[in-house]
């Protein structure tokens, strides 16, 4: 009893992490995945091949390494060693680390969620834009009151999945050494010499994958009014 209640308590700080880094992740990269969807549709050429050419980057390389070329830049393109940047920053190396996943966590989604943005706009009819344009609305009027919600409506199911497969993703987060919920099971597992931390972390996982599947599939109900 004394052991499972240990193994417990490792998987919730695991999880703590897990949960941290899936919140920053949403946070951040889904305002500035809406940034880099303008930015590929912009009339201005430069800017249009410039983030084109970034979301290609990062959705043709694997997340993994994402991760290590981010955490590899402050010492090999600033020459600022980790240690002497998480003193800057007053923060443990662990927690730089941690800095360094998110970072990589941010743009890797922001770019994958630019791409359903694009295609959610480009899905509503030319008309929508016309009608509005006639009742005299602005172009901004036109996107907050008659089109964004058409969007969120159409973008929500493969946003759903990204969602889902981020909560699995945030498992690379051990190749920095961050303790999240699989490498805190992986240490368990190590330690105790029994493989039930793995089915414990399973168990989390899924309650939490369960969780955001009903959140979802209810904010897409709710949003079925927007369906045209």
């Amino acid at each position: 009893m004394e052991q499972f209640i240990t193994i417990m308590f490792e998987l919730l700080e695991g999880f703590g992490n897990t949960l941290l880094l899936f919140i920053i992740t949403l946070a951040l990269a889904l305002p500035l995945g809406l940034l880099f969807a303008f930015g590929s549709m912009s009339k201005f050429k430069p800017l249009q091949w410039l983030m084109k050419t970034v979301i290609w980057v990062i959705r043709g390389t694997p997340l993994m390494l994402q991760i290590l070329l981010v955490s590899f830049i402050p010492q090999y393109v600033f020459h600022v060693p980790t240690k002497q940047l998480a003193a800057a920053l007053h923060i443990t190396i662990n927690a730089t680390m941690f800095l360094f996943v998110a970072l990589a966590f941010v743009i890797n989604y922001a770019c994958y969620f630019s791409e359903i943005y694009r295609a959610g706009i480009q899905a509503i009819p030319v008309g929508q834009y016309e009608a509005g344009k006639v009742l005299g609305l602005t172009k901004n009027q036109i996107f907050t009151r008659v089109v964004l919600m058409q969007v969120v409506r159409r973008i929500l199911p493969p946003m759903s999945n990204e969602i889902i497969t981020l909560v699995k993703d945030t498992s690379l987060a051990q190749v920095l050494g961050v303790i999240d919920l699989l490498n805190a099971a992986k240490h368990a597992v190590n330690y105790y010499v029994v493989l039930t931390p793995f089915i414990y972390a399973t168990v989390f996982y899924l309650i939490f994958n369960g969780i955001l599947t009903l959140l979802l599939g209810w904010t897409e109900k709710k949003l079925s009014y927007y369906k045209v």
